[in-house]
């Protein structure tokens, strides 16, 4: 699975649970400890909004602190929309994922910050689904594929924020099991 289909799918992944957010389901804790349902999905449309600026070159400094806060409004679902395609849109672009972004840890390969984008849409994709009690299974071809392209690049990602520490599993556990554990959950 190239970049820009396992970025689509982690996507459609994520999106599907967003639109199954029932209004009493907003404060529902997720297992990222400190955001409940909305902080989740603030994260995530805060993410999806620094993404055509940093593919198109901006820096950290001149997005400055526009993405700060509540992204959310009254309409948490259509704010979710739209920056999701103005992000699918960025990526979309010719030559999207051949340049370099500025990101907090300095600058990296489009591509890389591809990947860490996926990785985040498919891990909080099941975090919501956790949050709001929806189907927790994810594409097995996008988790296979992260799994493969990820392993290697956790241990770098270690201190930077990006996802917590792994935690051990079972020799018998299945790939997203094991890939949730790369990244953090249990």
């Amino acid at each position: 699975m190239q970049l820009l289909t396992a970025h689509r799918t982690a996507m459609a992944e994520f999106d599907a649970r967003v639109q199954r957010i029932e209004a009493t389901q907003w404060g529902n804790p997720t297992p990222c400890t400190e955001w409940d349902v909305r902080d989740l999905l603030n994260h995530l449309v805060g993410e999806q909004l620094w993404a055509p600026w940093l593919l198109d070159g901006a820096t950290l400094d001149e997005v400055g602190d526009r993405f700060d806060g509540d992204v959310l409004g009254a309409d948490p679902v259509g704010a979710w929309n739209a920056a999701a395609d103005a992000a699918r849109r960025a990526w979309d672009a010719p030559g999207a994922t051949s340049g370099e972004v500025n990101v907090t840890g300095g600058v990296i390969p489009a591509e890389d910050y591809g990947w860490q984008m996926t990785a985040d849409l498919a891990v909080h994709a099941w975090d919501l689904a956790r949050g709001i009690g929806a189907d927790e299974r994810l594409n097995p071809e996008l988790v296979s594929e992260l799994h493969t392209v990820l392993a290697p690049q956790v241990p770098a990602w270690q201190g930077l924020g990006i996802f917590a520490a792994p935690r051990e599993v079972p020799p018998d556990a299945d790939e997203q099991t094991r890939l949730l554990a790369l990244l953090g959950r249990s």
